[in-house]
């Protein structure tokens, strides 16, 4: 009885010793947690970050096995382009070969919407980038302008008429590149028209023939351009500076690259003169049939390192520049008679 009342009594004394050595070996954990803990934070971090970079390695990978494949897939249709195929051809060629042996896959971007801005033919009316109109194998690039006046079109290095494989020019069309205004017919009713335009630029083009009459510049520059046979009589006159301005006006319309059977910028609508304030056609490669600018009233006028010519002589005028062109200022700048073969 005795030693269970001494029990009794040493009991507080005994917790409170083996509280105190808990409390003591904890304290002297502390150091070697405080040690080991960045060590094992940082541990973690790397294998995150490890994680993190293996995915996006992963990710890198596949976006260039996708991208390569893509433009594997692209391919025939660039190939049947470099070929002289035009768009429609080629596209018509890639689907019927997908239909019939399953062993070509078009990018679905070829046969996606027709638009101006990526090149594809049909009747545009400015400024829209997608054609009002369209047939099925015929290959023409047709702009239409009305009343409302564009900043800027844009169409360069083109190929035209019968200069590439599979060519023609439309059913009863005799020019390769038409520009300007319409005349005006009695039956159906149709009221002359011009192009109105600001600055417009005619260089590095390519033609059988290049015609120009029914025009109206402030200041025509007729330079450095060479032709199997010219005749240059523009006639001295009073026409005004001239821009095109409208406010809010039309996005730009630009086009580089194709092959069409004609191009044709007119104002198609009865007494509406198209207006545009920079015309800028560069680099066109035409054959079958003249290019014709005609009705057109412009601030600048520039006709600029052609090369024109049929082979057939000095005595045919391959580049003409009608008495019908008026100017109030004249360049003209070493523009030389020189043989040159049709193209």
């Amino acid at each position: 009885m005795i030693n269970n009342i001494m029990n009794k009594s040493l009991f507080p004394l005994r917790w409170i010793k083996k509280t105190a050595i808990n409390i003591w070996g904890h304290i002297l954990t502390i150091p070697r947690t405080v040690q080991q803990s960045p060590v094992k934070t940082y541990h973690s971090i790397v294998k995150g970050r490890n994680w993190v970079l293996a995915k996006i390695e992963y990710l890198q990978s596949e976006s260039q096995k996708w991208a390569t494949a893509f433009k594997i897939i692209k391919m025939p249709y660039s190939i049947l382009r470099m070929l002289g195929l035009s768009p429609q051809m080629a596209t018509s060629l890639l689907v019927a070969g997908s239909v019939a042996g399953g062993g070509v896959v078009v990018n679905e971007t070829i046969l996606a919407e027709r638009s101006f801005s990526r090149g594809d033919p049909g009747n545009y009316a400015a400024p829209m980038d997608n054609p009002i109109s369209y047939v099925e194998g015929d290959n023409p690039l047709r702009i239409d302008l009305g009343a409302t006046p564009i900043g800027e079109i844009v169409i360069e290095n083109t190929t035209i008429g019968t200069a590439y494989t599979g060519s023609a020019l439309p059913s009863g069309e005799s020019n390769a590149v038409v520009i300007g205004g319409l005349p005006t017919v009695v039956d159906p009713a149709f009221t002359e028209t011009y192009l109105e335009v600001g600055e417009m630029t005619v260089d590095r083009w390519r033609c059988t023939q290049l015609k120009l009459d029914n025009i109206e510049a402030h200041t025509l520059n007729l330079k450095w351009n060479a032709s199997d046979g010219q005749s240059i009589a523009p006639v001295a006159g009073v026409p005004r500076a001239r821009a095109i301005g409208g406010g809010n006006r039309a996005d730009n319309m630009t086009t580089s690259g194709g092959y069409y059977d004609q191009i044709k910028l007119t104002a198609a609508t009865s007494g509406v003169n198209g207006k545009v304030d920079v015309l800028r056609l560069s680099n066109l490669y035409t054959k079958g049939g003249p290019c014709v600018l005609s009705r057109i009233k412009a601030g600048t006028l520039n006709i600029i390192l052609n090369e024109v010519g049929a082979g057939d002589g000095f005595a045919v005028k391959d580049f003409i520049v009608a008495t019908s062109v008026i100017y109030k200022n004249l360049n003209n700048v070493d523009n030389v008679e020189v043989s040159i073969s049709p193209p």
